[in-house]
């Protein structure tokens, strides 16, 4: 209960952080041009940066053990998501943008200020598990499922800056090396901006959507609904049963932030994939906009009840 509120906490922090980023679009203050300078800035330097951070740490077995039980989990979880979207097709014939919404989540610029502001910037380390799974699938099966043709962009992969970031972090940590103190503390300072400047750049991309044309949109819910509860429930179930097991001293929080993960918004690079591909752009964005607003409620309630098996 207590890790429950103190997310709710942190995330009505990050909302107002958000409605400062919707205000300042709203006023005329910046403009959409500007959100996007802010988004490479989280994108290319910030997110690398507190990636790369967390994985200053010391190699043990159990730190092995437990970046190798987050991948594991991670691979279940996207196996369901994938495997249950196919099956639920037939019943509810969803889009490839409703497709990719419900599989993909914002996992990167929600979940690493996210675990790092309630748990610590040493328990990002485990955040990697779960992007690296879904960067690969991003680039592989949602470019496929949204262009509608077979497609694996690899250099994509290679070259995503958060893959590079791992690479990185991982021979780093593999070696025992550790960043002469001058770019360390540059590297945490850049990590350390990473939520004021995602949480802007969301409220800025809120900001230049009419929020009274997106709640009138009615099929969105039901995405929302396969997206923020009925997945992140089947993890809370499945993690629940996991986490008895004792595989490992930390399993707790390393599949809660798995759940995290698995419980957050739509993706929001499935907005940018359906402009590159000519799909239905301000679809992709009610979505991504209904989810991140609900998901206020959705992600803490869904701690809650991972936490009720503890």
């Amino acid at each position: 209960m207590e890790l429950s509120l103190l997310l709710a906490e942190q995330i009505l922090a990050m909302f107002f952080i958000m409605a400062v980023g919707f205000l300042v679009v709203k006023i005329g203050l910046f403009q959409e041009a500007d959100g996007k300078v802010i988004s490479n800035l989280v994108v290319y330097i910030c997110s690398p940066c507190i990636i790369v951070d967390s994985f200053q740490i010391e190699m043990t077995d159990d730190k092995v053990k437990g970046l190798l039980l987050a991948v594991i989990a991670a691979i279940f979880v996207h196996i369901i998501m994938l495997s249950g979207t196919w099956l639920f097709d037939r019943l509810f014939h969803f889009n490839s943008i409703e497709k990719a919404s419900i599989i993909y989540t914002n996992a990167g610029y929600l979940i690493i200020p996210l675990v790092g502001a309630v748990l610590g910037s040493d328990w990002v380390f485990y955040t990697t598990a779960f992007i690296i799974v879904q960067t690969v699938l991003m680039w592989t099966h949602c470019i496929s499922l949204i262009s509608e043709a077979a497609q694996t962009d690899y250099k994509k992969i290679l070259l995503n800056p958060n893959i590079i970031a791992m690479l990185i972090g991982l021979v780093l940590f593999l070696f025992r090396i550790r960043l002469p103190n001058v770019i360390a503390t540059c590297v945490s300072g850049f990590g350390n901006m990473i939520t004021p400047a995602s949480m802007l750049v969301i409220g800025m991309t809120i900001g230049n959507v009419d929020l009274k044309w997106v709640f009138k949109q009615k099929r969105p819910y039901l995405i929302c609904f396969f997206r923020l509860i009925f997945y992140p429930i089947l993890g809370v179930l499945g993690f629940g049963i996991l986490g008895q097991m004792g595989l490992h001293k930390d399993v707790e929080y390393i599949l809660m932030i798995v759940l995290l993960a698995t419980a957050a918004p739509a993706a929001a690079m499935i907005t940018q994939l359906a402009q590159l591909y000519n799909k239905d752009v301000k679809y992709a964005s009610v979505i991504n906009v209904m989810s991140v607003i609900f998901c206020i409620i959705t992600m803490p309630a869904m701690v809650m009840l991972y936490e009720m098996f503890y």
